[in-house]
């Protein structure tokens, strides 16, 4: 069937399909791929301090309980995700009125300046009070440059992708965030089991991987810095400046805000509790050695990975709709078990094999969610109706999900965590039933006249 489209789309598409035996122009590539690039180090400086922090824990708390100390780390941890609506709020307001190119290019280089920080913190034992004052600073920093990546990375990335690809281009969004906790935990093995012995990575070493994320942000930078402006956004110069980036337009697309919101709530807690924390549960719960914890959860992220651009390749041709419910369904009846079964076993590759499995149902919400909540928003509140529920929604419940899990486990409860999960995902089941198929009724396919 032919798609109709607009002047300044079919310029542009024309460029992209030229070449018959291409299927992704250089210029499309070379936009995901910077894209793309940028997003991975964002994720990474952000997701290495939760890699590290059975490391560097007792650097900044003079607690001798390892419990303790992770409780205290992960209460930072969680306090990061409080400036998320803020970046959420502010990084959308720029997408929207300034340019996607420009919010991104800004985003990430106030990251850099996050991970240098906590690199040059001095220790409780040398500073005292300051050193964990220094260390939250510098995670708040890093709290709003990523509330800010997310909803302008998803607006960026679908709003460059082909029509009948949309939800292969956009899956790479979760992608390079896997991959950024796979950098993360890939340089943790280098380091554990080439480069420094244990009490090296205790007393110094687990400075290294934020240094590396610092000068990471230097190469994410330039290449931002050399993005191409999306064409939707470029067509919708003409709009009134206070009706772009705006909360009150945004609210009046209130039933799209409420599935955002609706949407994250099961999925950032199944994905933060099966990707971030499964290295401390492995360790803390499993009671298996670092190492192993390392290695179990490295190779699960790597088949994670490799899920996110099959499951959005899979909505491209049976929709959206359908791998939210497997993903519902699934995580809704599937956590409690896994989750035990998990905390009992002592044989990595049982481990991995579970884990493998709690990966694969939480792709249903990881591989299409960046794609599913661009298409809820017109272009001129795409990346702000995208991020600032989103962030609010992550803040409330990802960000929290490391606390509450630790805290449970402290008060001998901790399969209350697990059931506390699988009603999340059960309330956001109700509103993927509640909700419309968006491939078919996407605000990017009528912003392309079709």
């Amino acid at each position: 069937m032919a798609t109709q489209l607009s002047p300044a789309s079919r310029s542009y598409a024309t460029t992209v399909e030229a070449a018959p035996l291409e299927k992704v122009s250089p210029r499309r590539l070379k936009a995901i791929l910077s894209g793309s690039v940028g997003n991975l180090v964002e994720w990474y400086d952000w997701y290495v301090f939760s890699s590290f922090s059975l490391y560097f824990s007792g650097s900044f708390f003079p607690s001798g309980d390892p419990t303790a100390q992770l409780l205290q780390t992960a209460g930072i941890f969680a306090l990061g995700f409080l400036m998320r609506p803020i970046g959420g709020w502010m990084f959308g307001r720029i997408a929207d009125k300034v340019g996607r190119k420009q919010s991104m290019t800004l985003s990430v280089l106030l990251m850099s300046l996050g991970s240098l920080l906590i690199a040059l913190t001095p220790t409780y034992q040398t500073v005292g009070i300051v050193a964990p004052v220094m260390l939250l600073t510098a995670r708040l920093l890093q709290g709003l440059s990523v509330g800010g990546e997310y909803g302008v990375s998803a607006t960026y990335l679908s709003e460059m992708a082909t029509r009948k690809r949309r939800g292969f281009y956009s899956s790479f969004l979760y992608f390079t965030l896997i991959g950024a906790q796979l950098l993360a935990l890939g340089i943790q093995l280098v380091l554990q089991k080439v480069l420094l012995t244990e009490a090296q990575l205790l007393s110094w070493g687990w400075r290294i991987p934020f240094v590396i994320g610092a000068a990471l942000s230097v190469v994410a930078l330039y290449l931002r810095s050399n993005l191409d402006e999306t064409p939707v956004f470029q067509t919708q110069q003409h709009t009134p400046d206070d009706q772009r980036g705006s909360v009150q337009v945004l609210l009046k697309h209130p039933r799209a805000v409420l599935t955002v919101v609706g949407l994250t709530m099961g999925g950032t807690l199944a994905f933060y509790t099966f990707t971030t924390y499964m290295l401390k549960f492995l360790v803390n719960t499993a009671h298996m050695s670092k190492e192993s914890a390392t290695n179990i959860c490295f190779l699960s992220l790597l088949v994670f990975a490799g899920l996110q651009p099959v499951f959005g390749a899979l909505s491209d041709r049976i929709g959206r709709r359908p791998l939210l419910l497997f993903f519902g369904l699934f995580g809704a009846v599937g956590t409690v078990p896994l989750l035990t079964a998990l905390s009992h076993t002592t044989t990595p590759w049982v481990a991995f094999v579970l884990l493998v499995v709690a990966l694969t149902i939480v792709s249903g919400y990881s591989g299409i969610n960046a794609v599913v909540k661009a298409e809820l928003f017109p272009v001129e509140i795409r990346a702000l109706g995208i991020g600032l529920p989103h962030a609010l929604t992550v803040a409330l419940f990802g960000g929290t999900a490391e606390y509450l899990a630790l805290w449970w486990k402290g008060t001998g409860h901790e399969s209350y965590f697990y059931w506390y999960i699988a009603g999340c995902i059960g309330l956001s089941l109700l509103v993927f039933l509640s909700m419309e198929e968006t491939r078919q009724t996407s605000r990017l396919n009528l912003e392309e006249g079709g």
